[in-house]
């Protein structure tokens, strides 16, 4: 297990596209504190504007820095199927199983450290702004920050997950963006439609949607004044979680069934 350990972080590290990503995807998180700084002026500082600050926009529906992290989870197995490196990496790890925990547990390592640099970096922004952040350790605030940890880390791992099902780059690049870019928001809007009311239901099961609640500071109506029956913070973590691991493990077991 520690020769697939090594070898992973080997193979994280050494990529030019992880640093890419990451310093990306730290940059435009951070523009969302500049921007609420420069446009609150000397406005009180309210939980929800605490929130997107510092989770860079994910609350608001702009989760920067996951996105960036789900694809290098993509690339943790499709750049392997890409490039052919698959087959000499199998050749040296012949355990299939133990290879797949490895990037689970460093990309998922990695995904948490980004993850809180970010926020502190963000955190930081804010200070220079207004000087403190008061109630940053207290609810609402505080569970809404945690969770946006755990956010961060499904939609990674269901990144990766993607990667390992489609066997390549592209396809799940599609995937992780259009579904919850423009499938859930097209589910989402059609409630609006009153022949189409049947559908309300269904979107607390949606699984980018429910995981957006794990950030929530206020109510979870998404503005559009319906009572969508949402479960509580962790019941719709929970709903997202399912989801990664229902990909996680179909590729899993996929992996281990077909030739490489």
């Amino acid at each position: 297990m520690l020769d697939a350990l090594r070898y992973e972080w080997t193979r994280l590290t050494t990529l030019r596209s992880t640093y890419w990503l990451i310093g990306i995807g730290l940059l435009c998180a951070a523009a969302i504190p500049v921007i609420l700084g420069f446009a609150a002026g000397d406005e009180t500082l309210f939980p929800e504007i605490i929130a997107v600050a510092i989770n860079g926009g994910a609350s608001f529906g702009i989760p920067f820095l996951a996105v960036f992290m789900a694809v290098i989870g993509i690339f943790a197995t499709g750049h392997e199927y890409r490039h052919g490196t698959i087959q000499p990496t199998l050749t040296a790890l012949p355990q299939r199983s133990r290879l797949i925990l490895a990037k689970i547990l460093v990309v998922s390592a990695a995904t948490v450290a980004v993850t809180f640099v970010s926020m502190a970096v963000n955190a930081g922004v804010l200070m220079i702004f207004f000087g403190e952040i008061p109630g940053l350790f207290d609810d609402p605030v505080r569970p809404a920050l945690v969770g946006y940890v755990v956010y961060a880390l499904i939609y990674t791992l269901t990144g990766l997950g993607l990667g390992l099902l489609f066997r390549g780059v592209p396809s799940a690049l599609v995937v992780i963006f259009l579904a919850p870019l423009i499938i859930e928001n097209v589910i989402v809007g059609l409630t609006m439609v009153p022949a189409l009311d049947w559908l309300v239901p269904v979107v607390k099961f949606l699984p980018f949607t429910a995981g957006s609640l794990l950030m929530t500071v206020g109510s979870t109506d998404m503005g559009m004044g319906t009572d969508f029956g949402f479960f509580d913070r962790w019941g719709s973590g929970g709903v997202f979680a399912a989801f990664a691991a229902l990909i996680v493990s179909a590729a899993w077991i996929l992996f281990k069934k077909r030739d490489a």
